[in-house]
């Protein structure tokens, strides 16, 4: 499937996840790779855990396919909600690196 046009290449590239809130443990080297409609992400060098780009959500791969970020723009990035089965645990915000 492919990202939505509008959003595509905005989310193109590294971003650090940085936590805000909620359940989420801290994120000190998790990073978020995209390239076009999928991406992954990673905790600094190890694989990562896959997803596709569905406009402004990432949608992860199984077995974490209950698992959905969905992303708000904002001036310097996107802030994020992580949720399961459509219920919010945690808050997060993405930077852009480089």
């Amino acid at each position: 499937m492919k990202a939505h046009a509008g959003h595509a290449g905005e989310l193109e590239g590294t971003w650090q996840v940085v936590r805000i809130g909620g359940l989420l443990p801290p994120l000190p080297n998790v990073y978020k790779h995209i390239r076009g409609a999928s991406g992954e992400t990673r905790i600094g060098r190890l694989p990562g855990v896959g997803f596709d780009v569905h406009g402004l959500e990432l949608r992860y791969h199984r077995p974490f396919a209950s698992f959905v970020d969905v992303l708000a723009a904002e001036r310097n990035g996107y802030s994020g909600r992580a949720t399961f089965l459509g219920r919010e645990f945690g808050r997060f915000r993405l930077r852009r690196v480089g």
